[in-house]
């Protein structure tokens, strides 16, 4: 049925909606149903590029419905090709976003298991802590960057290759001073420790403030290109940093850290509260 099909007979279309007690229920639940699924899928969108295509996918959808309801035909079919041709396309370029969602709500999924096991997102954030933990009172300098959805492959390419399950002990061995490795980021893809002592892109911009050691500026470089994930310790004064979709956390606390793990990877009852944030141009911690 067309739009304008719709239009002409929306008086018997609402009718049947509630032809009986029964039939209204099931509709009631129908709705709500479809509401709760549209309201977590848009959750789990939020903060991807994925977000931008929706928004302009339902612009053409409103655009056809008035160009139905005026009886604009040649605007009509154009945008119900683009329509057609625009969503093969989209999935196309979108794809890694789309697969990043997909896994997001198979992890959500999760809750409804009876599984007492950890899942591998509740260890990674185990094994940053824990690492913290031992790192930041010692000052010894750390940069760990988690790849999101854009590939990393051109930075962890530049470092040494491990393929090496995460644990807290291997990324404090890593850092220690004066080892082999520790000169660099450790770089995590697919809950694998891929590559250590990798170097990242430095950001070039004139508005970071001095203050910042160059593990800050690499990993504010690297949030400037990817959507990756990147904590820092610093070895000036044991500090943790993160940076994520372009935004800088600096001098945060261990439960602070916490919170910016588990809003990232996993726990959604503590993705309402946040710490502090800064602009990385207006100073802080080395």
């Amino acid at each position: 049925m067309s739009f304008s099909q719709l239009w002409q007979n929306n008086g018997q279309f609402w009718q049947t909606l509630v032809d009986s007690p029964w039939r209204l229920l099931m509709n009631i639940v129908d709705i709500a149903l479809v509401t709760a699924i549209l309201y977590f899928f848009i959750k789990t969108l939020a903060g991807s590029r994925v977000v931008t295509l929706v928004r302009g996918v339902g612009l053409f959808i409103l655009a056809q419905i008035i160009a139905s309801i005026f009886g604009l035909q040649t605007i009509s079919f154009l945008l119900s090709q683009i329509f057609t041709y625009g969503i093969i396309a989209a999935v196309v370029i979108f794809a890694p976003e789309i697969r990043a969602a997909l896994e997001k709500l198979g992890r959500t999924a999760t809750v409804f298991s009876s599984s007492n096991s950890l899942t591998d997102e509740e260890k990674l954030i185990q094994a940053f802590v824990k690492a913290t933990d031992y790192m930041a009172p010692r000052k010894i300098g750390a940069l760990v960057s988690v790849e999101g959805t854009k590939p990393l492959a051109e930075f962890i390419n530049t470092g040494i290759s491990l393929d090496a399950d995460i644990s807290s002990e291997l990324l404090i061995n890593i850092f220690i001073p004066n080892t082999p490795l520790h000169d660099g980021a450790v770089i995590i893809k697919n809950n694998k420790i891929a590559a250590a002592s990798a170097y990242l892109p430095l950001s070039d911009s004139s508005q970071i403030s001095k203050e910042f050691g160059t593990r800050h500026r690499a990993a504010i470089g690297l949030s400037e290109q990817t959507d990756a994930f990147t904590f820092i310790v610093s070895e000036e004064t044991g500090n943790i940093s993160v940076t994520h979709q372009g935004i800088f956390k600096h001098d945060l606390t261990r439960d602070e850290f916490k919170l910016e793990l588990e809003r990232v990877f996993g726990s959604e009852e503590s993705s309402g509260r946040s710490t502090r944030w800064t602009p990385f141009w207006k100073g802080g911690s080395k």
